[in-house]
């Protein structure tokens, strides 16, 4: 048994590494196109470069691990299944559980280590790429400046509608826009028709001269009244110079790691103490609100007289008539005045209250992600191993297909449920949970149905009733089985033929321009001899069988997608006519039919995923199974299945006609003829 564990283990981390390796690399090429505009025209070194990649690496495991546990289970099981691996060790008392044990301790420390790793190092490394992005959004190239767009330059907005000239030195209809001395507001404004670039493209000094332009400067005046005039001063020029200094603004410490308090950059420890400090901030908000809006009413200031009540007894009547007039109109008029104040307050302070809310919950989720993400690997384990098994078929294929389908259906669900849950709409706890809670009762069922040796779904129980129903029920061809008499003389003739002679009649009747009856006689004669078919196909003596595989196959291709295309057309309509019905005020009959829509898509996906498995069966059998296939299901199939029913059709028949004219007792046959 150690011999089994060490040879499943050797085969899985064969795949694992493979597998991660080049989605790591897929996802780095990914994560450099993503930041390509913060690295381009920045100058940089390329340790900063490679920093740079080293610090994003280790925040690309929540994304690559569970995608490599998913697919390398699926492809390492189902190629067992496959080759019949497991059959074998079915055979021999080994169950699948068994042959998952072994592995299973192996993933179990995995998703350990993974805890581990997002609790220490995937906080490491966000930490050092927050701070090195930061200081390289700092960098200011000196001549890079984009057309249509202000160009921040320390205390310089530049914009010009176009650029041209030998070196684009020649920049036309120049707004530039300069900061005042509290480095928020623009000061100045400076319009010229054309702007000429006299600096080299390395220098730290930007040199700009302007021609035929305007100066607008705001002034800055001493006392309130003369600031509500709003001063200004304003002036033409026929040519300005300006000399830009640069130099500050490259003089960037990457080192520099100012920035420390970031949600995701905290362990546990640290998360669990900011949540404490969060909750405690919260409180001291909301009640310091509340006794503010109390304080606000004025109430406390009026008293009702203690000469219209007495102490003992219970008033019932109106509020207001326990005072006197003129006290009533003040607290009318008080009331009025407060309730528009507190709404104010309300919308004013609902943005903050909110914002405080949003940072909590980001808090919550980091911390519950770093736990969520082990039991994860653990669970997509669970549903991918007994997926490969169900499946039976290795490589990158269909396996590929499954575990991308699988992981962004993971992926997006946790997507969703934690941008819910940021603003609020969703319980954050639950949030970093949902999308592994979502696959366990999968892997649930999954691990169940393979330890039963049962299908991935039945769904021949549903789709076969339907293929009834539309008519597109293939019958097989039946078999000419016909035989001639013992009586007759073509038997009496077969029968004196030797065993070579009478296997080289089932070979090549056709090529002799023999009837049927001759080769299922020669068969016949050969069975009384002791020789069988099974021995005849185990030999190679006997292939005939396997263009009648070919059309098989292909038939139950045929049905698949004929079904698949029919519940297409009526599931496609009915969702889009039922969403425009309801959204024109027909929400009764636009409701039924979207529901009805969405029924009918769901058998829809089920035969697809069944058309998609009995073309793939049949492009095994013909040995021409391309990756290709899966593609053009994953991209096309979904919303325009009738391209890949087209597509589907033609490859069929071409297949078929290459696998016939590869079948030899036909080539013979069309030979002769």
């Amino acid at each position: 048994m150690k011999i089994l564990d060490r040879y499943i283990l050797t085969s899985y981390l064969k795949t694992f590494i493979s597998v991660f390796l080049i989605l790591m690399m897929i996802f780095v090429l990914q994560t450099i196109w993503l930041y390509i505009k913060e690295l381009a025209g920045k100058d940089l070194d390329i340790i900063v470069i490679v920093k740079f990649l080293f610090y994003f690496m280790p925040k690309l495991i929540p994304l690559v691990l569970p995608l490599t546990i998913l697919l390398a289970s699926i492809m390492v099981f189902g190629s067992f299944a496959e080759n019949y691996e497991f059959a074998a060790m079915k055979s021999t008392g080994i169950s699948l559980q068994r042959a998952m044990s072994g592995l299973s301790i192996f993933i179990v420390g995995l998703g350990i280590v993974t805890f581990f790793f997002s609790n220490n190092v995937i906080p490491w490394a966000e930490y050092n790429s927050y701070n090195l992005r930061r200081n390289i959004a700092k960098l200011k190239p000196a001549m890079l400046l984009a057309v249509g767009q202000f160009n921040e330059m320390g205390d310089y907005n530049i914009k010009f509608d176009k650029k041209h000239g030998d070196r684009d030195q020649f920049l036309d209809n120049v707004t530039i826009h300069i900061k005042g001395s509290n480095g928020r507001t623009n000061a100045t404004v400076i319009k010229a028709k054309l702007g000429e670039l006299t600096s080299k493209e390395d220098s730290n000094v930007l040199t700009l001269i302007l021609t035929d332009g305007h100066y607008y400067n705001d002034v800055t005046a001493k006392t309130f009244k003369a600031r509500e005039k709003k001063p200004f001063v304003k002036s033409n020029f026929d040519k300005k110079l300006m000399n830009i200094d640069l130099s500050k603004l490259n003089k960037v410490d990457f080192d520099d790691k100012s920035q420390t308090d970031k949600y995701n950059m905290l362990d546990v420890p640290g998360l669990n103490k900011a949540i404490d400090s969060l909750v405690q901030k919260s409180e001291s908000d909301y009640e310091g609100f509340t006794k503010n809006l109390y304080q606000r009413t004025g109430f406390m200031r009026y008293r009702a007289p203690s000469k219209t009540i007495n102490k003992d007894s219970v008033y019932t009547g109106e509020i207001l008539d326990i005072f006197d007039t003129k006290t009533q109109l003040q607290l009318v008029d008080l009331a009025n005045k407060s309730l528009i104040s507190s709404q104010q307050i309300l919308t004013t302070k609902e943005k903050s209250l909110r914002n405080s809310q949003t940072w909590l919950n980001k808090h919550v989720i980091s911390l519950h992600e770093k736990f969520a993400l082990g039991f994860a690997c653990i669970i997509l384990f669970f549903v991918g191993a007994p997926l490969g098994a169900l499946i039976r078929k290795g490589g990158i294929g269909l396996p590929m297909v499954i575990a991308i389908l699988l992981f962004l259906t993971y992926h997006f669900i946790g997507i969703f449920s934690t941008n819910s849950a940021k603003s609020g709409g969703f319980n954050p706890i639950l949030a970093s949970w949902f999308s592994t809670l979502i696959m366990l009762p999968l892997g649930i069922f999954l691990t169940r149905r393979a330890t039963a040796d049962r299908g991935l779904f039945e769904s021949q129980g549903i789709l076969e009733p339907l293929k009834k129903l539309f008519g597109i029920k293939i019958k097989p061809q039946e078999k000419d089985l016909s035989t001639f008499s013992t009586e007759t003389d073509e038997y009496t003739t077969l029968t004196t033929y030797d065993n070579a002679k009478l296997i080289d009649i089932i070979k090549n009747y056709k090529h002799y321009n023999y009837d049927i009856k001759y080769k299922n006689s020669a068969l016949e004669i050969l069975n009384e001899r002791g020789v069988t078919k099974q021995q005849l196909k185990f030999t190679g003596e006997y292939s005939d069988e396997r263009f009648d595989e070919t059309i098989r196959l292909k038939n139950a291709c045929d049905e698949d997608a004929n079904l698949a295309l029919i519940l297409y057309v009526f599931f496609t309509p009915l969702v889009l006519v039922g969403k425009i019905l309801e959204n024109n005020h027909y929400e009764s009959i636009g409701k039924g039919l979207f529901i009805s829509g969405v029924v009918i898509g769901v058998v829809y996906l089920i035969a697809l995923s069944r058309s998609f498995i009995s073309f793939s069966n049949f492009k095994k059998h013909v040995k021409k199974e391309v990756f290709a296939n899966s593609i053009l299901y994953i991209l096309v199939g979904l919303p325009l299945f009738f391209i890949v029913y087209i597509v589907q059709k033609r490859m069929l028949n071409k297949d078929v006609k290459e696998d016939e004219i590869h079948d030899p007792l036909i080539q013979v046959s069309k030979n002769q003829n």
